[in-house]
């Protein structure tokens, strides 16, 4: 049976992910996202699945840096999960002895209203993860009151719900990742996306426009584009790039080696099943058999046929 590290403890929203995604698999619990990335790569799991985005909270900015400098591992596939809060207690806790919360952070800013309207004097306090949190109010003689937690981990650790779906926004959506070290590629689907981390050469006007052209002009759809900072210094960024379809495709090929031309470094993350399963959308002009046609009317222009 294959494994696959998560970040843990037990009863994350990241387990929920991993069991969607491969639920027969046998689960490693992490301290952190690096944790879970590096049991990947020491080959201590066949591979890891971390969140990279939230629908509210954006990216996980954790997971973007560890892509981007640790050793190479490659994006298999995504899942997108609801994500829903509860307040976990110890049995026998009233609302009113609520005092003192720990959660996640981003867990707490997708919780504030409703902290703010039924718990407006209770601290918040950060914890590691959402399923750490419940952990710590289950433990005797905890300083902690009540946990922002997935339900899930009330199962896991003794806890009641006295309070669930508390989020502001009853459709938010974190985003999953599959990543193992790399091998050979998923098959084309026709509903792909391909990764991207991309580190510019040096830092001049245009840096970035050039590299946009590269997709645009071979009609590539970008789907999600963050700057992180190297640590050189103020000002020197690299960026993460998601974009529709899959490297096999020319478009996204061609696009790809235009990208590696102009980078100081450029870092492949992948092409895999889309997990909202929309179509690519291809331009006309763009499509493989178009690219093909371009390419024998160059070859007889240069053979002097044409």
């Amino acid at each position: 049976m294959s494994k696959l590290a998560y970040l843990g403890p037990q009863g994350t929203f990241c387990e929920a992910a991993l069991r969607l995604l491969a639920p027969d698999v046998e689960r490693l619990p992490c301290a952190n996202v690096g944790a879970a990335l590096d049991a990947a790569r020491d080959g201590d799991a066949d591979g890891a699945v971390v969140p990279l985005e939230n629908s509210v909270e954006g990216a996980i900015t954790q997971t973007l840096d560890e892509l981007a400098k640790g050793r190479s591992l490659h994006i298999t596939g995504e899942v997108l999960l609801p994500v829903e809060f509860s307040l976990l207690v110890r049995p026998g806790t009233e609302l009113g002895q609520i005092k003192r919360i720990i959660t996640h952070p981003a867990a707490h800013t997708q919780c504030r209203g409703y902290i703010e309207r039924e718990l407006p004097g209770a601290v918040v306090i950060a914890g590691s993860s959402t399923a750490a949190a419940a952990q710590e109010v289950s433990v005797p003689g905890s300083p902690y009151d009540a946990a922002i937690s997935p339900a899930i981990a009330g199962e896991y650790y003794g806890l009641d719900a006295i309070a669930s779906d508390i989020g502001d926004r009853s459709d938010t959506v974190t985003r999953f990742i599959q990543v193992s070290r790399p091998g050979p590629l998923p098959e084309p689907t026709g509903a792909d996306r391909t990764s991207l981390v991309a580190f510019l050469r040096d830092d001049h006007p245009g840096a970035l426009l050039e590299m946009l052209s590269e997709f645009a002009v071979r009609g590539v759809n970008l789907t999600r584009i963050e700057s992180r900072p190297t640590g050189d210094g103020i000002g020197r960024y690299f960026f993460h790039f998601d974009l529709e379809g899959h490297v096999a495709d020319a478009r996204v090929g061609e696009a790809v080696s235009g990208l590696h031309r102009l980078c100081g470094d450029l870092r492949f993350l992948g092409s895999y099943p889309r997990a909202d399963r929309v179509a690519t959308q291809v331009k006309p002009g763009t499509a493989d058999g178009d690219f093909d046609e371009a390419a024998q009317w160059l070859g007889k222009i240069r053979a002097g046929l044409a």
